[in-house]
């Protein structure tokens, strides 16, 4: 009886260790994302993930390790959040803290399905088939579901860390304009299934050390190309440079919608634009926090004038209201606008943030928890078109819009440029600036444009058709970024497919694998 009890409790051990491997596998995955790049990170700790699901057991335990990766992952990579809820919406330390603990949870339990489905298409197969073939695709499934339902959360997909910004280049970074970052992740998840294959036979039989170099090398291979593919010039330019002024206000979040400080805003920006000299100026999302129609005309048309003087534009953010005959608020949208020498012309975000910008079903009661603004936001139409500002076509989106690249590739080819306005004073000094700064160079990657980021305290960046940052100014410092510009025209394969490949691609893998593993 002893030792059955001393068997049992050396399993629980063994078990515990599996999960916290895991769980520290996952963690160090934030090192792949900025402000680190440190890329080669990614597919050495999605290794670790496939290692341990090749060795579950059970499919309770092959779910618990998916769990325990992914919770160490958005842990470390977006607990974040917690300063949006706790510092800035006036939610309680705790119930903040357990709201993020949760929600990490539910990311978490994408993985977790993976590893259900993982164990039971595995079985039955060789090794090359599970590692190369059932747990890539079960991955970047789970991570498109996860960016999907739910109006999504594609933060930390894996692809992201692929983009330009460490010492050494990324290699899968030239397959952005073909696949995109989800195709990316899935070559990354390949990858990951090789270095396991290699590890793996070092005490097996040859014939499998063949096979697994053989693996390894057709791999490398893969890398080699995504080299020769980011040597491609997707697009052309379409005119000359235009100068561009990008603004940093730096407005305090917990000053920015307090009534007294709405001049002081006004004049902080004024200040920032009156001596600039550019054909486009941007000023980052809500740079105006009450309705359009109720600033005053003065400033408005001191804004306009200075457009005007530059022979160009200026884009703003603003809330916009439509209100009914007797004045009173019908839906207000999250918008930018336009004002100078072209005709005055409006774009309306689309795709809102949950809780930030709109009340989720059943989720009421959380607002009594929290004091965010504007949180009832009307979505703006799906398709919209670019604007037409200082002689080109440029596509703007707000904020966390450019985390899908899908939506930001709709406007192309028409769109010359892609310019990003936000507000990321909500989550202080932490990694969520840099984090989204990389979401948006590989939608430069995938489109081949140059994509301007005016925000609110940064980054504020210029990044190139290549996913490189170009220029940008430091954190929290007001500042005005100019840079000049290329337009550029032409369409890459990922614009012209989106996911679509990726998608159909993995939804054969799953169902010939499912087919598989009931013949068998």
């Amino acid at each position: 009886m002893v030792v059955n009890l001393n068997t049992l409790y050396s399993i629980f051990q063994s078990r515990k260790l599996v999960l916290l491997t895991a769980f520290v596998a996952g963690a160090l995955g934030v090192f792949a994302f900025a402000p680190f790049y440190a890329w080669p990170v990614a597919p050495l700790v999605l290794a670790v993930l496939f290692a341990l699901w090749h060795r579950a057991g059970s499919a309770k335990q092959a779910a618990a390790i998916g769990f325990a990766w992914g919770l160490g992952l958005f842990l470390s990579g977006a607990s974040w959040l917690y300063v949006a809820l706790h510092v800035y919406g006036g939610m309680p330390a705790a119930l903040a803290a357990l709201a993020i603990f949760l929600f990490c949870c539910y990311l978490s339990s994408y993985l977790m399905l993976a590893g259900l489905v993982v164990h039971t298409l595995r079985k039955n197969n060789q090794p090359v088939i599970a590692l190369l073939v059932i747990m890539p695709a079960c991955f970047v499934g789970c991570e498109y579901l996860r960016g999907w339902f739910l109006t999504g959360f594609p933060w930390l997909i894996l692809g992201y860390s692929q983009t330009p910004g460490g010492p050494f280049p990324a290699p899968l970074a030239g397959f952005g304009a073909v696949v995109g970052v989800f195709g990316i992740s899935w070559l990354l998840a390949i990858s990951a299934g090789a270095i396991v294959l290699l590890v793996r036979p070092l005490s097996g039989l040859t014939m499998q050390r063949r096979g697994a170099l053989a693996v390894s090398g057709a791999v490398l291979l893969i890398w080699i190309a995504g080299l020769a593919l980011s040597q491609i010039n997707w697009s052309t330019p379409s005119g000359p440079l235009l100068s561009v002024a990008l603004v940093q206000g730096n407005i305090a979040q917990d000053l920015k919608w307090r009534g007294e400080q709405f001049d002081v805003t006004r004049n902080q920006y004024f200040q920032l634009v009156k001596d600039v000299n550019a054909k486009l100026i941007v000023l980052p999302e809500t740079a105006e926090v009450t309705f359009l129609d109720e600033i005053p005309p003065s400033y408005l048309g001191a804004l306009k004038s200075r457009a005007e003087q530059n022979g160009g534009d200026l884009i703003m953010g603003a809330p916009i209201v439509e209100r009914d005959d007797a004045g009173n608020q019908l839906r207000y949208a999250n918008s930018a606008v336009s004002m100078g020498v072209s005709p005055s012309q409006r774009y309306d975000k689309h795709h809102l943030v949950a809780f930030g910008e709109f009340r989720p079903p059943l989720f009421s009661w959380a607002y009594n928890w929290l004091n965010i603004p504007l949180a009832g936001f009307t979505p703006g139409p799906i398709t919209q078109a670019p604007m037409r500002v200082s002689g080109h076509s440029v596509a703007v989106n707000i904020c966390y819009e450019d985390t899908f690249g899908a939506e930001i590739a709709r406007p192309l080819p028409e769109a010359e440029l892609l310019v990003n306005i936000a507000n990321m004073a909500w989550y202080g000094r932490s990694l969520a600036a840099d984090q989204h700064v990389q979401f948006s160079q590989m939608r430069a990657l995938e489109t081949s444009r140059w994509m301007l980021r005016a925000t609110n305290t940064g980054l504020t960046a210029a990044i190139n058709e290549r996913g490189e940052i170009v220029k940008s100014l430091p954190q929290f410092v007001p500042g005005v970024l100019a840079v000049d510009a290329i337009p550029r025209q032409g369409v890459t394969p990922y614009v012209r497919w989106r996911d679509w490949p990726v998608l159909v691609g993995l939804g054969l893998v799953l169902l010939a694998a499912f087919f598989i593993r009931r013949r068998k």
